[in-house]
């Protein structure tokens, strides 16, 4: 019977690797406030504050998915 390897966890994940979803969530929360504010001047302002939590609240999920399996594609276990 062979013995047990030891293992290490090594993260590779880069901040360059998270940069494309960080700017597509900055574009998100831009547009959906850009979008509310123009809802607000106009005859609906509760339609633009639901309109905006909204977008916020469907996109975040997609985010934390997004990081979470970008996360998990750079963790290595390296053989000691």
């Amino acid at each position: 019977m062979e013995p047990l390897k030891a293992y290490n966890f090594r993260c590779t994940l880069d901040f360059g690797d998270i940069y494309g979803q960080v700017l597509a969530w900055v574009l998100v929360i831009f547009s959906s406030l850009a979008a509310g504010f123009g809802l607000v001047g106009s005859s609906r302002p509760l339609f633009a504050i639901v309109s905006i939590g909204l977008i916020l609240i469907l996109s975040f999920p997609f985010l934390l998915f997004a990081f979470t399996t970008t996360l998990i594609n750079h963790i290595v276990l390296d053989p000691q």
